[in-house]
């Protein structure tokens, strides 16, 4: 039998396993947690499949592949009245699927106050959609200049423009940070996290990105990360906006890319998002050539098995 000493010291050890067995159980857990897959209404759509425009359709075609989020690009729905934005609600309940982002074109590259103004408008107007569609995240952009003929053009010089004459990047980063710390009490007010995305414009590299996130200094403007949008080195370029990053929109490009294609190491990229404790979703963006019925669920098996099946 223990004497009174020994049973303390036993006591005191087996706390003290315990204690360690939890943490590691909730390390585990944290370590192993895997992300929920989404998919672009854009991947059904792509500026072109008009007979998958429809966002109902899309919400709908999603929850029977499988996927567990749709994110809403603004510019394909079919408007904006109050009916249609709870219809589409009802779609994505019914069908047991989240509206997990809501994707939104926005540019403050301009000298001309009243441009600006306009677009800080509509950005408000998009949060206040957002929050009608019970959506918690929207992708914005910094814009671009608006010097490239047509986005053919833009991407045919990898993204890279000139300013506009007399003009440098650096007047923009001041009309870009100013414009999106005016969209911040919407945001607050709405519960509805803006996410910069890398996408041309200031957005091109990540420096430029987290010099705007990290000027304005909120916790309503973070990152939204674009697989496909670093076309040199991008896996050291998405390690820089991994720690800030609320959503990511991951690009696949089955038969050939649209206007360019990228071989993505997704495994590599899903490490760096576990090393920075990334828990959100991965949302596909199917910019191939492929017949997006065909093209998308091949993307969601490949993104099932590294960010679920490797989790």
């Amino acid at each position: 039998m223990l004497n009174r000493r020994e049973a303390i010291c036993a006591a005191a050890i087996g706390a003290t396993a315990l204690a360690t067995h939890s943490h590691a159980a909730d390390e585990e857990t944290t370590a192993t947690r895997s992300n929920r897959i989404a998919v672009s209404t854009y991947s059904f759509w792509q500026f072109q499949h008009q007979d998958l425009r429809d966002v109902e359709t899309c919400i709908n075609r999603s929850a029977e592949m499988g996927f567990d989020g749709v994110e809403i690009l603004h510019r394909q729905m079919e408007n904006e009245e109050n009916g249609y934005l709870q219809r589409l609600k009802r779609a994505a309940f019914v069908n047991g699927i989240d509206l997990c982002g809501f994707s939104t074109h926005q540019g403050f590259l301009s000298p001309d106050e009243a441009v600006r103004q306009k677009n800080i408008d509509h950005t408000i107007h998009c949060i206040e959609l957002a929050y009608q569609l019970g959506i918690p995240t929207m992708r914005v952009n910094t814009g671009t200049w608006g010097t490239s003929k047509s986005f053919d053009e833009l991407m045919k010089n990898r993204g890279i423009e000139s300013p506009r004459e007399g003009y440098t990047d650096e007047d923009a980063f001041g009309w870009v940070i100013d414009s999106l710390e005016k969209c911040l009490p919407a945001a607050e007010r709405c519960g509805v996290l803006m996410g910069l995305e890398n996408h041309w414009g200031l957005g091109r590299t990540p420096e430029g990105v987290m010099r705007v996130v990290d000027a304005i200094d909120s916790p309503w403007l973070q990152v939204t990360m674009d697989t496909g949008n670093f076309l040199e080195d991008p896996y050291e370029r998405l390690e820089q906006l991994a720690a800030k990053t609320i959503l990511v929109q991951a690009k696949t490009y089955h038969g050939g890319g649209l206007w360019y294609e990228l071989d993505l190491d997704y495994p590599r990229i899903a490490k760096i998002l576990r090393r920075n404790k990334y828990r959100g979703y991965v949302s596909l963006e199917f910019e191939g050539r492929e017949d997006p019925r065909t093209g998308i669920p091949k993307s969601l098996a490949m993104l099932r098995e590294t960010f679920v099946g490797q989790a």
